[in-house]
């Protein structure tokens, strides 16, 4: 999917697209597209594929860790 053509977020309505996410697998296979999120920060819109199954409009939380 070229990046000129993310899906337009339905849930805001004010111009936010949906980007995808990736992530690794527990063998450190890449999984591309795992998440979708709202790029308009008051949407908070986000659909999540975990062990198969779809969640919608879960809690985002921020991705830094203290080390």
């Amino acid at each position: 999917m070229d990046s000129n053509n993310w899906p337009e977020c339905m849930a805001c309505n004010v111009g936010g697209v949906l980007v995808p996410l990736s992530d690794f697998g527990a063998q450190g296979a890449p999984v591309h597209y795992k998440a979708w999120v709202c790029t308009n920060p008051e949407c908070d819109f986000n659909l999540k594929i975990r062990n198969g199954e779809i969640h919608l409009g879960e809690d985002i939380h921020k991705g830094a860790r203290v080390r």
